[in-house]
């Protein structure tokens, strides 16, 4: 028999991946801070809860996946957090992306009411959560590992135990470091293709081909092309994962020069009022710096 579920953060990304257990034969209980974002999940078959307790009640599964640390911390242990009403032995998976030594904090504080936890970040934007081809990095026990692999399968191709609690949350921040250089390259070289008359077409075509492809290059140059700049993940979230980054960075004497250049080039696009964009919205500066548009 397939467990309730309490998914709570119908988000960006949340909503598709919600959907997706939905109609995976999953009985999902929804929470949202702003209600009317999770109408598409009601509408397939997920009852709507105005409280994370009242969703986690009777679930023997919590998944999290709202913005930042203090955002989980909030639907979890708030007020009305989900772990006030949550059934003993429930299994909590946090698939936000958090500060990896706050995921292990939360953890050792919902241990301590029978709860277990998993650290279960994603990668792949809200095309891998629509398609349910996500990358998920999970930090636990092997034994809570294996109870939640049916459902990461339902919302992911790539499942990697990436060691104990926390070590999902280390990886992900790792991956953000390629995601923003890729995009930073992807930027760089658009701006001097078109700089030289450069079809962007055939420059995308070209690189995709070859040694310089990534995700980047395949997904967000052909927007940059199209003047797309409708978010898949946007900017200000992306730049939340920066700071992640760079606190991590700091804590353990890492040098991370092309992380830091990236982010103070996605802050002068938050600068022009574009944080809610896309993170292919870089392009926008290295265009303006190289006299283009």
């Amino acid at each position: 028999m397939k467990p309730q579920i309490a998914f709570l953060g119908t988000g960006l990304m949340g909503a598709p991946m919600a959907i997706n257990l939905i109609n995976a034969g999953y009985d999902v209980n929804v929470y949202n801070r702003t209600a009317s974002k999770a109408q598409h999940e009601i509408d397939v078959g997920g009852k709507y809860f105005s409280t994370p307790a009242e969703a986690s009640q009777n679930a023997s599964v919590i998944i999290t996946i709202v913005t930042d640390g203090p955002d989980v911390e909030e639907v979890l242990f708030g007020e009305n957090g989900a772990l006030i009403k949550a059934p003993k032995d429930a299994l909590v998976l946090v698939m936000s992306t958090i500060s990896p030594q706050m995921n292990r904090d939360m953890a050792k504080r919902a241990s301590e009411q029978s709860i277990r936890m998993i650290d279960a970040p994603v990668s792949g934007g809200d095309i891998g959560a629509k398609n349910g081809t996500l990358s998920i990095m999970a930090g636990g026990a092997d034994a809570d590992i294996a109870e939640a692999m049916p459902i990461f399968e339902v919302m992911g191709k790539t499942i990697t135990h990436c060691g104990p609690i926390g070590a999902g949350q280390v990886v992900k921040l790792c991956n953000q470091i390629c995601g923003a250089l890729n995009m930073l390259g992807v930027s760089e070289a658009m701006a001097l293709g078109a700089k030289n008359q450069i079809d962007p077409e055939i420059l995308i075509r070209v690189i995709s081909g070859g040694a310089g492809s990534s995700w980047a290059m395949q997904n967000l140059a052909p927007k940059v092309a199209q003047e797309d700049w409708s978010p898949g993940f946007m900017v200000e979230t992306q730049q939340k994962d920066m700071r992640l980054v760079a606190e991590m960075a700091s804590q353990t004497h890492t040098s991370l020069p092309g992380a830091a250049l990236t982010s103070q080039l996605w802050q002068a696009v938050e600068a022009k009022g574009c944080g809610k964009e896309g993170i292919q919205a870089l392009a926008k500066v290295l265009f303006e710096m190289a006299n283009l548009r």
